[in-house]
């Protein structure tokens, strides 16, 4: 049994998991700022100021970008430590 897990597949869904919870975060500042989430992308996300299209637009690149930098790190971690699992 191959237990080992797709780069892509794995990259993918979580850069898209963080894009679509950074919009949803966005659209609920501007729906309830009093309970504002923006300070923190602001020390997340390098560059990014509260609001402009550009900013937006960045925010959601970077979004997408650390969920291949999770995706690099955990992906691989992963495959030594099943297949190490499986060979034992």
């Amino acid at each position: 049994m191959n237990r080992s897990v797709s780069f892509s597949g794995v990259g993918h869904a979580t850069s898209l998991f963080l894009a679509i919870s950074f919009v949803l975060c966005v659209a609920g500042d501007l729906v309830m700022p009093a309970h504002e989430m923006h300070t923190a992308w602001q020390r997340l996300l390098p560059g990014f100021e509260w609001i402009s299209w550009g900013s937006f637009f960045l925010g959601l690149v970077e979004s997408y970008a650390w969920g291949w930098y999770f995706t690099l790190i955990w992906v691989p971690l992963y495959n030594v430590i099943s297949a190490r699992q499986q060979a034992a």
